[in-house]
């Protein structure tokens, strides 16, 4: 078992900044590919970004990229996605996932039903 946390959402003015948190913790020491995802009511669950378990390799959503990084830093088992130049169709309710070895294919990680740890959410507001 896998135990997910997100931080950092909020309200924050188009044009503006956020940066979620997310840590990953389980009985073992191993290090887990991470993602995040977002949703609104109503809709089905988009994937945001990805990165892999060593920070090696990154993926990101077409309608973020440019604007959002995904990052971690392994000595404290913590993903980050640092989201600027926010836009209003950025509010949702962001999600993160945990990926445990043996490791997704990057094809699958777009797909919210091949990711089997989540946290609890943490809501994102762009509004003015």
């Amino acid at each position: 078992q896998v135990h997910v946390a997100e931080s950092g959402g909020g309200l924050v003015q188009p044009g503006g900044s956020l940066r979620l948190s997310c840590t990953a913790a389980g009985r073992t020491s191993s290090r887990y590919g991470m993602g995040w995802f977002r949703q609104t009511p109503g809709k089905e669950r988009e994937f945001v970004a990805a990165i892999t378990s060593t920070g090696g390799g990154t993926s990101y959503a077409d309608s973020v990229k440019g604007r959002f990084t995904i990052s971690r830093e392994n000595a404290k088992n913590t993903v980050y996605l640092q989201m600027n130049s926010l836009r209003p169709e950025d509010t949702a309710v962001y999600y993160c996932a945990a990926d445990p070895p043996p490791y997704l294919i990057r094809s699958s990680w777009y797909s919210a039903d091949r990711w089997d740890y989540w946290g609890q959410g943490t809501q994102v507001t762009v509004s003015s």
